[in-house]
């Protein structure tokens, strides 16, 4: 696990003691960054199973990287409040995401990445990561989920497996039928589980290799 850097973006990298099949990008959650424990366990993974390398990258105000106080501060009135915080999070995601996925981009000519290249990213990082699948050629398939409707989704061709979890308690679940729906891709699968935003099942983890396994 090394620490990667350039200009102002931050984030890690992994890498096999062999040179790398693939990569897998990972695009974390909102409130994490790329060290985080589940990144950190599916990054693992990916490495040891596939022979691949892994870059995670710090999203905008993440991992030590300059924070919307006045954003997180209106976040948690509202939850005090018991108000409605879904459009205000979708609002800053659109935000975080116009400035990540030029980031990523930066990031795939720094380390000279060509491909085959999977990505992994739900809630904040499939707001980044159905602009960036979408107009990224390198990427050859994603695992995506935990999100509604966003723009681009119709745009991405390349094999989806999306994750659902039926009780979301931050995403209606007809918002992300909705997003699923909308995926341009002829090739796409739906994993819907049991639980909160938070309860992805672990083993949805070997699925995903499973799945990058067939596509890189």
């Amino acid at each position: 696990m090394h620490r990667f850097v350039l200009d102002d973006i931050t984030g890690t990298t992994w890498a096999p003691s062999d040179d790398p099949k693939a990569w897998v990008l990972i695009a974390h959650g909102g409130g994490q960054h790329s060290q985080a424990p589940g990144v950190v366990a599916r990054a693992e993974h990916f490495v040891a199973t596939l022979g691949c390398a892994v870059l995670a990258l710090d999203a905008p105000g993440h991992g030590g990287r300059a924070a919307d106080e006045a954003a997180l501060t209106e976040i948690r009135r509202r939850k005090a409040a018991g108000e409605p915080i879904g459009p205000l999070i979708a609002a800053m995601n659109a935000e975080r995401a116009a400035q990540a996925v030029p980031e990523w981009r930066a990031a795939l000519d720094a380390l000279e990445i060509t491909g085959p290249v999977g990505f992994w990213g739900v809630s904040l990082g499939t707001a980044i990561g159905v602009p960036l699948v979408a107009s990224e050629p390198r990427i050859t398939c994603a695992v995506l989920g935990l999100l509604g409707p966003v723009d681009g989704a119709a745009d991405i061709r390349v094999p989806v497996e999306f994750l659902l979890q039926w009780d979301d308690d931050l995403v209606p679940r007809a918002d992300a039928l909705a997003l699923f729906d909308a995926l341009g891709s002829t090739e796409k699968t739906l994993h819907a589980n049991p639980g909160g935003h938070v309860e992805v099942p672990r083993f949805e983890i070997e699925s995903a290799e499973h799945f990058f396994r067939r596509h890189l």
